[in-house]
């Protein structure tokens, strides 16, 4: 039975560039660091050759992690349909906030793009016992879609 979620992986193409993202506009805290090659990471991920290096991440708040992987080899591509909401597979992590309206514009002083202000989610679309949420989707450095998300 599955217990809990361990981690996120985001593969970036500039590991100090997104560690300072997450950590210092996010105030994610840094907690490990490892590089990654051998045949026990070929075996897990399907690839040969593997050379990589991890960076570990969490919220304030607690887990779980975001693992932010940089393969040196072998390279990978960005898919820039990854970055569009209705794309397939895994889309957005969606992180809390107290103040949605301080954060957004916060980042955004900082050159952040948002998809839009945030919007507040029309009372019994969905029902939260958290009370009203507001929601709001941004890019990170990879073109990963974020969301920021206040409950009143």
């Amino acid at each position: 039975m599955i217990r809990a979620i361990d981690h996120i992986n985001i593969v970036v193409a500039d590991l100090e560039r997104s560690v300072r993202f997450y950590t210092e506009l996010l105030g994610f805290r840094l907690m490990k660091e490892a590089s990654l090659e051998g045949e026990w990471i070929d075996r897990i991920v399907g690839l040969k050759g593997v050379k990589g290096r991890v960076a570990y991440v969490v919220a304030p708040d607690g887990e779980p992690r975001i693992e932010l992987l940089r393969y040196e080899t072998p390279a990978g591509e960005a898919a820039a349909a990854n970055s569009c909401a209705n794309t397939a597979g895994l889309r957005h992590i969606a992180l809390r906030v107290d103040d949605i309206a301080a954060v957004t514009a916060r980042l955004r002083a900082a050159g952040v793009e948002f998809f839009s202000e945030p919007v507040r989610v029309p009372a019994g679309v969905v029902q939260h016992d958290q009370g009203e949420k507001t929601l709001v989707y941004f890019l990170d450095p990879d073109g990963v879609i974020l969301e920021l998300a206040q409950y009143r």
